[in-house]
């Protein structure tokens, strides 16, 4: 392995170290992602976090094999879909993203979307029937941790009250400009690692006069400020590249700090770069038009 690797790491629960950077594996459809994984895993990433709307679990798979890389030396996550919500429906659906994962245990796995749609009158028994097939998987040793995503504070408070197994990771959507302070903030207080998706804000404010300025400041690159927001905020960035320079460059973050008074003026911004999907109302039902 080439790659820089990365030290510095957040504490679960239960003591178990989670690099502070993972690497995301939505696929758009224009890749060899193979070659992609295989990059970031000799690039240095650990944490690799699918799904199976995805559809790159096999592929992940493939790269993990062809790097020879020891199972026990990454952390691998995969998320349960709409279609796959129900005790029996998710007991059935972790069983094939073992397969395709060529594994028999997942280190986290995760409800994708609390609702199947906006207007499900069922979504919160059907959230705990999702719940209760994953923590018998976990007593199984099949899981060893178990998160949500998409999940905001009302969704949350359904497990909390009603399962005596808590999530202990959150995956949200969060950037400069939508930072989502208040979920942020409720799930670190309830002791859950969160995570975010679409860390860079999908290119939607590159050209932000405020972050390149800091950017010239701290002498880094407009990515490496905005993942660099996120790692201070306590949330762990799980950016996806296809290019190996952008992944070593993303790998960059840990020699610098940004000031107080930077981070403020960056939590602050206008919150107007949302990339259009909602847990309440603006649910994603086909690939064409998600974007995770």
């Amino acid at each position: 392995m080439s790659g820089e690797m990365i030290r510095e790491y957040y504490t679960l629960q239960d003591g178990t170290k989670v690099p502070k950077l993972g690497f995301g594996c939505y696929n758009p459809g224009k890749l060899d992602f193979v070659a992609v994984l295989r990059n970031a895993v000799e690039a240095g990433y650990r944490y690799f976090d699918t799904a199976s709307f995805y559809e790159t679990e096999r592929d992940l798979a493939k790269a993990l094999r062809e790097t020879g890389i020891p199972r026990q030396e990454v952390q691998i996550a995969s998320k349960a879909w709409h279609d796959e919500m129900g005790y029996e429906e998710t007991k059935a659906a972790f069983s094939r993203t073992l397969e395709r994962l060529e594994t028999d245990y997942l280190d986290f796995y995760m409800i994708h979307w609390p609702k199947p749609c906006e207007d499900d009158p069922d979504w919160k028994e059907r959230d705990l029937q999702t719940w209760k097939a994953l923590t018998e998987l976990k007593k199984e040793g099949k899981i060893r941790h178990l998160g949500m995503s998409n999940f905001l504070p009302h969704h949350l408070n359904n497990i909390f009250e009603n399962s005596d197994c808590v999530p202990e990771v959150d995956q949200l959507e969060m950037h400069i400009g939508y930072s989502q302070e208040a979920a942020r903030e409720f799930c670190q207080q309830k002791d859950m690692l969160v995570q975010a998706w679409g860390p860079l804000g999908r290119g939607k404010v590159n050209d932000n006069p405020i972050i390149n300025g800091m950017a010239k400041k701290y002498g880094k690159t407009f990515s490496q400020i905005s993942l660099r927001f996120l790692i201070q905020k306590g949330v762990m960035p799980i950016p996806k590249s296809g290019s190996r320079e952008h992944m070593l460059d993303n790998m960059r973050i840990f020699d610098f700090e940004i000031s107080e008074e930077d981070m403020w003026m960056l939590t602050c911004m206008p919150q107007e770069t949302w990339q259009g999907e909602h847990p309440d109302f603006a649910v994603p039902k086909m690939k064409s038009n998600f974007v995770q």
